[in-house]
């Protein structure tokens, strides 16, 4: 995206936030390919046969957006990264209703775009909650997983949703891997 391109989609975020609703409708086109596109950077670490598909995670993911009242968007970098949130979100709890279903003997029935293996449900749970446990300790840390991880944001975009260096979030991406690595396998 040019940098002409990120301002008009910085502007409609804050006519869109200051109540404009019109700027939603011109919103939408400007960044639904780049959300499809997080998505799909995510989707690409499941399993070759999975059904989850990108376009339904997109969809839930905006409709949570549009439900927020009350966010101030700064730029498109804290959009996508409220989206990136949006996202883990959902994929958690799909994960988490895949598990107590499972565990109740009732057949999984979701969404027909929905299928999560129940060893990635299982995988997804522990990154959670671990990410939780590393909020806990360095929100900073935990955020740029979240980011890095669930919203496929590259080292630069998450240095500026942050307002950090890249070498920074270079940095932390590191420990935090590691940290991460650590308590999943305790």
């Amino acid at each position: 995206m040019d940098t002409s391109s990120k301002n008009d989609v910085t502007n409609l975020l804050v006519a869109w936030g200051e109540g404009n609703k019109e700027a939603l409708g011109e919103l939408l086109p400007m960044v639904y390919r780049e959300l499809h596109q997080i998505a799909d950077r995510y989707l690409r670490r499941e399993r070759i046969d999975h059904t989850l598909q990108a376009t339904a995670l997109v969809h839930e993911a905006y409709f949570k957006l549009v439900d927020q009242s009350r966010v101030h968007w700064q730029n498109r970098a804290h959009f996508f990264g409220v989206a990136a949130q949006a996202m883990r979100r959902i994929l958690i709890d799909h994960a988490r209703n895949y598990q107590t279903e499972k565990r109740a003997g009732v057949k999984l029935s979701l969404d027909d775009d929905i299928d999560i293996s129940d060893q990635r449900a299982s995988e997804l749970i522990a990154l959670d909650d671990a990410l939780n446990a590393l909020a806990e300790i360095d929100k900073q840390k935990s955020r740029i997983v979240e980011l890095k991880f669930f919203g496929g944001l590259s080292i630069e975009e998450i240095a500026e949703v942050l307002g950090i260096g890249t070498a920074t979030v270079i940095r932390q991406w590191r420990l935090a891997k590691a940290w991460l690595y650590s308590e999943i396998n305790k």
